[in-house]
């Protein structure tokens, strides 16, 4: 685990940020001594991420973190920070987010996002929202407009807005409106004009269930450029507090209207139901997994007829919740896959939950087998698909020698059964981001000193 609260070095007495913890008093018109700290862990989907953009991914993972870490610095919330990573994911060419997202049936964008703020534990989402570049804004201020309180003659605030009613409100609240043909990118369009093309000689065959495996199956084996998934955050800020996000723009070629997790999920692998044997590789603990055949078919933006991310449900796409009185530990979840498979097991605050154990890479292990990949909800499905990216923390009395100040220790981790997941971190000390394209496993980050 690691202390996430930082101080500027002691040489450099130029610094506006001193060392909290000298215990040198400082003259009346000293600036007051100002800790630094904070944590970001992002990921840019559970899928199938092109080995041939992989530094893109990677890259964009980085800027996201490093974005987030710029409001800690700032003195930002964690509610702050979680939405200023999401803009970032959003605004990147190479996610299904925001701007260059997935087209539905009627040629049109239409995104899902949602965030939570772990202090108040209010929540904010929109979906199936066109016309926005960065959907997470919106949810953002629905979040905070909820904070406010009651409206006029007593009326509840929204924290769930969908289609046109998500967009009018975002535009009288202040929020730039930006033309769906704006938000399409080279590759979004053309990747929907292939599968138009699809669907139109689709319709023209045999649909005969042998005849559409056949295809489906060719069709996965072809696309190899394999696009992301639902993006999302996690932060703690310096005081403790924790917050989450999810963005996505939802699966090619869906219904217009349809809400997701954060919105439409893209295809991922066969992969399927998963026994986790752990094994540890110096921070890492690793699941391998075993698949019931050993057929893999790498999935992408483009296959048609999948379910969707749950990036706007509640309890599904993401997590927050500061530690409590019942709870020792703050947590944060954001996870990525199968929309109908999150859904129905609420693998967002399943994962919260097990956090609370003194364990914590074993806790996610158990809550994904247990929870996801062998829940009694998913019993009838051939392919288990998701993933998530957890933090936690907690106060701690041990800091530095014959210092009386509390610490804050954080734990990270990820998991996925997915073909591939694509992560980030960056703590406020660092001085770069790290961003990590995992493949083939269920995968446990934990930090320790």
């Amino acid at each position: 685990m690691e202390d996430l609260i930082y101080s500027a070095d002691k040489q450099q007495p130029s610094s506006p940020l001193t060392n909290p913890w000298s215990k040198k008093k400082e003259s009346s018109k000293s600036p007051k001594p100002k800790l630094v700290g904070g944590f970001v862990l992002v990921h840019a989907g559970a899928g199938y991420h092109s080995e041939s953009k992989a530094k893109e991914y990677k890259l964009v993972c980085k800027r996201a973190c490093q974005r987030a870490v710029d409001q800690l610095k700032a003195g930002a919330l964690a509610v702050e920070a979680v939405a200023a990573a999401l803009i970032e994911l959003e605004d990147s060419p190479f996610t299904n987010a925001g701007m260059g997202s997935n087209l539905n049936l009627a040629g049109e964008i239409e995104c899902d996002a949602s965030i939570m703020d772990g202090k108040s534990l209010h929540y904010g989402a929109v979906g199936a929202i066109s016309g926005i570049k960065n959907p997470v804004l919106v949810a953002n201020r629905l979040l905070s407009e909820a904070q406010r309180g009651k409206l006029s003659a007593g009326r509840i605030p929204p924290c769930f807005l969908v289609g046109r009613g998500a967009q009018d409100w975002a535009v009288n609240h202040g929020i730039s409106p930006c033309p769906s043909e704006k938000m399409a990118t080279k590759f979004s369009l053309s990747a929907y004009k292939r599968n138009k093309r699809k669907m139109e000689l689709a319709e023209k065959m045999d649909t005969g269930h042998n005849q559409r495996k056949k295809r489906r199956q060719s069709t996965e084996n072809e696309n190899g450029s394999g696009c992301l998934d639902t993006v999302g955050a996690v932060v703690v800020d310096l005081e403790g507090n924790v917050a989450a996000a999810v963005s996505s723009g939802g699966l090619a070629m869906k219904h217009p209207g349809r809400v997701g997790q954060t919105m439409i999920r893209k295809l991922l692998k066969r992969s399927c139901r998963v026994e986790c044997p752990a094994a540890a590789i110096n921070s890492f603990v690793s699941l391998l997994m075993k698949p019931k055949t050993k057929e893999f078919f790498p999935s992408c933006v483009e296959l048609i007829g999948y379910p969707h991310e749950n990036a706007a449900h509640y309890g599904c796409g993401c997590w927050a919740e500061n530690a409590c009185n019942m709870n020792p530990y703050s947590t944060a979840v954001s996870t990525s896959g199968c929309g109908e498979h999150l859904i129905r097991t609420m693998l967002a605050r399943e994962c919260s939950a097990a956090m609370q154990s003194e364990d914590a890479h074993q806790a996610l292990l158990e809550a994904m087998q247990n929870k996801f990949i062998s829940s009694p909800f998913l019993a009838n499905e051939d392919r288990v698909l998701g993933g998530v990216i957890v933090l936690r923390c907690c106060r701690c009395l041990e800091a530095p020698p014959s210092q009386n100040i509390q610490g804050l220790l954080v734990e990270f981790l990820w998991s996925h059964t997915t073909e591939s997941m694509c992560v980030g971190y960056m703590s406020a000390q660092d001085s770069k981001a790290k961003g990590w394209r995992h493949i083939l496993c269920l995968s446990v980050l934990q930090v320790s000193n």
